[in-house]
């Protein structure tokens, strides 16, 4: 009853995404079971869950990789109307490191590989945009430790 009354306010549908590079810069792309198309491990947010414990939980389900969220990249609108679906939804993106695990892929996703950006064809949405924007992230934090 609760939630009945507040489904008048329509809002953005939450997602998470994990970015994921290794020494080279490389950066770690699942292939989607549902369209076939690369992307990063991300999903929704499910309820009372912060974005990152949704990107580390993403990354798990989706690569096998025990991960921990570092640093914040960026926060990314998608509108209902850019081709995506019928809903908006904000991407909340991070850079994750590794800290346990091996690659393994799930029911979600057919394959999980390191890749070079510029080599990827076939992205899922934005997510070309998405890890454009990690790997300067990536070189930026690589640059200062």
């Amino acid at each position: 009853a609760r939630l009945r009354a507040e489904l008048g306010y329509i809002t953005p549908k939450g997602g998470a995404e994990a970015a994921i590079f290794d020494r080279d810069g490389t950066v770690l792309l699942v292939r989607r079971s549902d369209d076939g198309r690369w992307c990063l491990p991300c999903g929704w947010v499910e309820p009372n869950e912060s974005p990152a414990e949704a990107a580390v939980r993403e990354a798990r389900e989706e690569t096998g990789l025990v991960v921990r969220a570092t640093r914040l990249v960026d926060v990314f609108t998608r509108r209902a109307d850019q081709g995506f679906g019928p809903h908006s939804a904000i991407a909340v993106l991070y850079l994750c490191d590794v800290v346990g695990g091996a690659i393994r892929v799930s029911h979600e996703v057919t394959e999980a590989r390191y890749c070079r950006i510029a080599d990827v064809i076939g992205w899922h949405e934005r997510h070309r945009e998405y890890a454009e924007a990690a790997h300067a992230a990536w070189l930026s934090s690589t640059s200062t430790r």
